[in-house]
Protein backbone atom coordinates (compact mmCIF):
# COMPACT_ATOMS: atom_id res chain seq x y z
CA UNK A 1 0.00 0.00 0.00
CA UNK A 2 2.59 2.23 0.84
CA UNK A 3 4.47 1.90 -2.32
CA UNK A 4 1.26 2.51 -4.29
CA UNK A 5 0.57 5.55 -2.35
CA UNK A 6 4.42 6.54 -3.51
CA UNK A 7 3.65 6.00 -7.03
CA UNK A 8 1.25 7.89 -6.93
CA UNK A 9 2.67 11.07 -5.24
CA UNK A 10 5.51 10.99 -7.96
CA UNK A 11 2.34 11.42 -10.69
CA UNK A 12 1.27 13.71 -9.16
CA UNK A 13 4.52 15.74 -8.79
CA UNK A 14 5.29 15.38 -12.55
CA UNK A 15 2.52 16.76 -13.64
CA UNK A 16 2.71 19.66 -11.24
CA UNK A 17 6.15 20.26 -12.48
CA UNK A 18 5.23 19.76 -16.04
CA UNK A 19 2.81 22.18 -16.14
CA UNK A 20 4.69 24.61 -14.16
CA UNK A 21 7.53 24.22 -16.31
CA UNK A 22 4.98 25.02 -19.55
CA UNK A 23 4.17 28.33 -17.79
CA UNK A 24 7.69 29.29 -16.85
CA UNK A 25 9.00 28.41 -20.07
CA UNK A 26 5.69 30.37 -21.85
CA UNK A 27 6.20 33.27 -19.28
CA UNK A 28 10.11 33.76 -20.38
CA UNK A 29 10.74 32.61 -23.57
CA UNK A 30 10.43 34.79 -26.50
CA UNK A 31 7.12 34.17 -29.11
CA UNK A 32 7.63 31.28 -31.21
CA UNK A 33 10.69 29.17 -29.09
CA UNK A 34 8.54 26.70 -28.24
CA UNK A 35 7.07 26.04 -31.80
CA UNK A 36 10.79 25.95 -32.67
CA UNK A 37 11.81 23.25 -30.26
CA UNK A 38 8.53 21.36 -30.83
CA UNK A 39 9.34 21.49 -34.40
CA UNK A 40 12.94 19.82 -33.96
CA UNK A 41 11.67 17.28 -31.92
CA UNK A 42 9.02 16.37 -34.35
CA UNK A 43 11.99 16.73 -36.66
CA UNK A 44 14.17 14.26 -34.38
CA UNK A 45 11.23 12.08 -34.20
CA UNK A 46 11.06 12.27 -38.01
CA UNK A 47 14.85 11.34 -38.78
CA UNK A 48 14.76 8.34 -35.80
CA UNK A 49 11.56 6.55 -37.91
CA UNK A 50 13.25 6.81 -40.86
CA UNK A 51 16.31 5.74 -40.06
CA UNK A 52 14.47 2.94 -38.79
CA UNK A 53 12.63 1.97 -41.69
CA UNK A 54 16.10 1.88 -43.63
CA UNK A 55 17.72 -0.16 -41.29
CA UNK A 56 14.20 -2.64 -41.90
CA UNK A 57 14.38 -2.13 -45.43
CA UNK A 58 18.39 -3.20 -45.55
CA UNK A 59 17.91 -6.24 -43.34
CA UNK A 60 15.13 -7.25 -45.34
CA UNK A 61 17.24 -6.69 -48.74
CA UNK A 62 19.85 -8.56 -47.02
CA UNK A 63 17.87 -11.55 -46.39
CA UNK A 64 16.72 -11.55 -49.99
CA UNK A 65 20.02 -11.86 -51.45
CA UNK A 66 21.62 -13.78 -49.06
CA UNK A 67 18.38 -16.66 -50.13
CA UNK A 68 18.90 -16.07 -53.81
CA UNK A 69 22.89 -16.63 -53.55
CA UNK A 70 22.65 -19.55 -51.30
CA UNK A 71 18.92 -20.84 -50.86
CA UNK A 72 17.49 -22.16 -47.95
CA UNK A 73 20.84 -22.88 -46.74
CA UNK A 74 21.91 -22.35 -43.34
CA UNK A 75 25.01 -19.49 -43.56
CA UNK A 76 25.40 -19.95 -39.37
CA UNK A 77 25.88 -23.84 -40.04
CA UNK A 78 27.89 -23.84 -42.92
CA UNK A 79 30.13 -21.44 -41.28
CA UNK A 80 30.53 -23.58 -38.66
CA UNK A 81 31.90 -26.79 -40.49
CA UNK A 82 34.08 -24.55 -42.62
CA UNK A 83 37.08 -26.82 -42.44
CA UNK A 84 35.09 -30.02 -42.98
CA UNK A 85 33.91 -28.81 -46.21
CA UNK A 86 36.84 -27.14 -47.21
CA UNK A 87 38.81 -30.45 -46.82
CA UNK A 88 35.71 -32.64 -49.15
CA UNK A 89 36.28 -30.06 -51.96
CA UNK A 90 40.26 -31.19 -51.13
CA UNK A 91 39.45 -34.69 -51.70
CA UNK A 92 37.31 -34.12 -54.59
CA UNK A 93 40.07 -32.13 -56.33
CA UNK A 94 42.76 -34.88 -55.89
CA UNK A 95 44.95 -32.74 -53.77
CA UNK A 96 46.06 -30.93 -56.67
CA UNK A 97 47.78 -27.88 -55.64
CA UNK A 98 46.20 -25.91 -58.83
CA UNK A 99 43.28 -24.51 -57.87
CA UNK A 100 42.56 -25.86 -54.56
CA UNK A 101 41.42 -23.90 -52.08
CA UNK A 102 43.65 -22.93 -48.70
CA UNK A 103 43.66 -23.74 -44.98
CA UNK A 104 42.60 -20.08 -44.48
CA UNK A 105 40.17 -19.64 -48.30
CA UNK A 106 37.23 -17.99 -47.42
CA UNK A 107 34.48 -19.42 -48.56
CA UNK A 108 31.66 -18.18 -51.02
CA UNK A 109 29.27 -17.19 -47.83
CA UNK A 110 32.26 -15.59 -46.18
CA UNK A 111 32.71 -11.28 -46.44
CA UNK A 112 36.40 -10.55 -47.71
CA UNK A 113 36.60 -7.46 -46.41
CA UNK A 114 36.53 -8.98 -42.69
CA UNK A 115 40.04 -10.34 -42.44
CA UNK A 116 42.15 -8.35 -43.34
CA UNK A 117 45.05 -11.11 -42.74
CA UNK A 118 43.94 -12.96 -45.57
CA UNK A 119 46.59 -14.31 -48.08
CA UNK A 120 46.06 -14.76 -51.10
CA UNK A 121 48.29 -17.83 -53.83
Amino acid sequence: MRRLLWIGVGVAVTVVVIRKGRALAEAYLPAGTTDVVDGASRLARAWGTARHEFVAGMAEREAELTHELVGDVDVAEVRAHRDRHVDELREAWGGRRTGRPRRDWAGPLDDPDDDAEATFF
